[in-house]
């Protein structure tokens, strides 16, 4: 049993109570603040966590565009930077104190935010070794949700495993580890964001490993931006890419991407998978729109499919994209004989699961707890994740108290 630090009062009963906890994500679509409440509880070895609801807000229109106007590859200015670092942190802390309002009855412990990623620094890597992360950058200062929820806050949560050598992302492995724990086979949990991420469960054959596979909604939403001239945001339903047709020699020099015989672990973003990117594949004849959608819902597929066909029986998938009937029937016919199913047939929301994934890591960082599983990301060693900002009254994590040992499992109780 770990030791407890001194200055702490914590009893094995108490650190069995339940921490409600307010998870805050915004992902590499950079539309908007999702936050999911719960209630967080060690019994035995099993964490377990009652959702209480989640809600999405979109960013201000006007925020937002200067967030997309900042991303790579356009170049931008430390005053840009620290706009966005504070419009951010404030939207961020609007979303948390309606969480705490409409979710927790007002009444919460713990704030975790992801905060919102600007850029994901990879250097090197080629066909046969896998890019060094050198750097993460997330914006929203913390600092203005502790000071709108009075609640302390657990942020930058990415840092640390970099520091430890590993890829910083994608970093719900543990929460897919504990969730997933004991099904047959080997299940691979999927997140189909702006870039699609997988977490390989551990098996007696098959090493724990997450890493992102490349773009999911990334390509998809750019070039729907695009061929609409703006007035389409993604592809609703993949209504667009449902009338289209793949075209071979496209699909074809978009899969010849050094980044996808990279070895895992590995993680890539919008500083690769954007609009200029798929231009400059397209060439100076694009198809028709339909037919590009049809074709980078394809790429989709077989990137998520060619890195775990070869292990996985089971795959949950997640996030924005299990919304795309094209892209998940595409999926499925990519991997016969494997059960494709999403998240919510297993109780946990889709658009809610990332946010919860980052509660459950804050409720490890509140702890003194290591918030990823060794060697899944690449680290040197699993370490405890992220910074806290002290709430109104002083509050600040226990650490290893007495009685909090690492969870085995996690179990999904019926919502409250």
């Amino acid at each position: 049993m770990a030791e407890p630090i001194p200055g702490t009062t914590l009893s094995p009963a108490n650190t069995r109570s339940p921490l409600r906890v307010v998870g805050l994500m915004s992902g590499t679509s950079h539309d908007g603040v999702d936050a999911a409440a719960c209630d967080l509880r060690l019994a035995g070895d099993t964490l377990l966590l009652t959702p209480l609801g989640h809600l999405s807000l979109p960013y201000p229109a006007g925020l937002r565009a200067e967030l997309v106007a900042a991303l790579p590859p356009a170049s931008t200015t430390a005053e840009a930077l620290c706009r966005l670092d504070t419009g951010v942190g404030q939207t961020f802390a609007d979303v948390a104190a309606r969480a705490v309002d409409e979710l927790c009855d007002g009444r919460a412990d713990l704030v975790v935010s992801h905060g919102q990623t600007l850029f994901h620094w990879v250097s090197g890597g080629d066909a046969g070794a896998a890019g060094r992360v050198r750097g993460t950058l997330q914006i929203g200062e913390p600092a203005w949700i502790a000071e709108a929820t009075g609640l302390p806050v657990v942020s930058g949560l990415r840092t640390r495993d970099v520091a430890a050598g590993g890829q910083g992302a994608p970093l719900v492995g543990l929460f897919d580890a504990l969730w997933l724990a004991g099904r047959p086979g080997t299940a691979v949990a999927l997140n189909l964001g702006g870039i699609a991420n997988v977490t390989v469960l551990p098996t007696a054959d098959v090493a724990p490993v997450a890493f992102d596979t490349g773009p999911a909604c990334a390509l998809l939403d750019a070039a729907t931006r695009h061929v609409t001239g703006g007035r389409l945001a993604f592809d609703a339903d993949g209504a667009l890419a449902a009338r289209g047709e793949v075209h071979p020699d496209l699909l074809a020099r978009l899969l010849d991407e050094p980044y996808y015989m990279r070895p895992a672990p590995k993680t890539t973003g919008k500083e690769l998978f954007h609009l200029s990117y798929l231009l400059d594949r397209v060439g100076p004849t694009p198809p028709t729109a339909e037919d590009l959608l049809a074709t980078l819902v394809a790429l989709t597929a077989r990137t998520v499919a060619d890195a775990v066909r070869d292990t996985a029986t089971e795959v949950v998938a997640s996030g924005g994209g299990t919304r795309n009937p094209v892209l998940m029937a595409a999926l499925r016919a990519e991997l016969p004989g494997v059960a494709v199913r999403t998240s919510d047939d297993l109780g946990v929301s889709s658009q809610a699961k990332e946010a919860l994934a980052f509660a459950v890591l804050g409720w490890h960082t509140w702890h003194g707890l290591p918030g990823v599983l060794p060697g899944a990301t690449g680290a040197r060693h699993p370490s405890v994740l992220g910074s806290v900002t002290p709430g109104a009254d002083g509050r600040y994590p226990p650490g290893r108290g007495a009685g909090v040992e690492r969870p085995g499992r996690l179990e999904i109780a019926r919502s409250v």
